[in-house]
């Protein structure tokens, strides 16, 4: 089995670019009901993952820095805690399996780093759970 049949497509996903203000992706979490949002660059590679708490930690670690001016600090100049690690469309399963166990979703990548989409864990295990009880 290919990895790409779990693959839920960039244009089914929501995603933020690095350019963005920490106000839009705060407001792209909430609309999404998302903890995490994968982030690509203006070439869209996929550079990272972007968490509550990563919004939680530049908020309580910016000297002036709230709610009001979040819109001046991008993206790009959060520091991430967490980074979830892609893997490249042709990956071995074994490889993605590996990953998903301990993310939420896989952010998924081509040859040249350019994000494809994303494997969610969820769809993962309601894959095995279908074929394990039939």
């Amino acid at each position: 089995m290919e990895i790409s049949s779990f693959l839920l497509p960039k244009d089914q996903v929501a995603f933020i670019t690095s350019s963005i203000s920490m106000r839009e992706a705060l407001d792209q979490l909430e609309n999404h009901y998302y903890s995490a949002i994968p982030i690509i660059d203006d070439a869209g590679k996929y550079v990272g993952t972007l968490s509550e708490g990563d919004l939680l930690w530049k908020l309580k670690n910016t000297d002036g820095l709230s709610f009001a001016n979040m819109n001046e600090v991008t993206v790009g100049s959060i520091q991430r805690h967490v980074h979830n690690e892609s893997v490249e469309i042709h990956a071995q399963m074994e490889d993605m399996l590996t990953l998903a166990a301990d993310q939420n979703f896989v952010p998924v990548v081509d040859d040249s780093g350019i994000f494809l989409g994303i494997i969610r864990r969820k769809d993962i295990i309601e894959y095995y759970t279908r074929n394990i009880t039939d």
